[in-house]
């Protein structure tokens, strides 16, 4: 992970939470690279898997949307993902003109493997919180997610 810096002028001194934070989204990065090498694919394909699996089947414009690329890029990973068998492309159940993408049951189960271990330490760590604790971090997390999604949209 490459420091963000902490003297320099264009950030100042950041608050320690923040530098926290940095590292945490740090560590996810490195985290998805891990299992997406565990899984057989690189982290983009692992993103564009989680968004299927957070999100539900979508359009592969709205994939492309979803992970800031363009359609044309989307669609040459959606295709390697499909030969994989970790995606597959099925007609809308709304509107039987459109196809949609969708994870394979086999993709689902592979990520579950990979992350399960992953989640429950996660899971056990916030179990840990008391309730008060839980209702500030949520709040927080809530806040620092939201600034997240809306960074760069400006």
């Amino acid at each position: 992970m490459t420091p963000m810096p902490n003297d320099d002028d264009s950030y100042g001194d950041l608050d320690p939470a923040t530098i926290a934070v940095r590292d945490m989204v740090g560590a996810s990065r490195e985290l998805v690279g891990r299992m997406a090498h565990r899984m057989g694919m690189n982290p983009n394909d692992m993103s564009a898997i989680a968004q299927l699996t957070q999100e539900g089947p979508m359009g592969v414009a709205d994939l492309a949307t979803h992970l800031g690329i363009r359609s044309a890029s989307a669609t040459v990973m959606v295709d390697r993902l499909e030969r994989a068998g970790h995606v597959e492309r099925v007609r809308d159940t709304v509107d039987r003109r459109r196809v949609v993408v969708t994870e394979t049951p086999t993709a689902r189960r592979t990520a579950a493997q990979a992350w399960g271990p992953t989640i429950g330490r996660l899971d056990e760590v916030c179990r840990e919180l008391a309730d008060d604790e839980r209702d500030v971090v949520m709040r927080f997390l809530a806040r620092i997610t939201e600034v997240t999604r809306e960074s760069g949209t400006d």
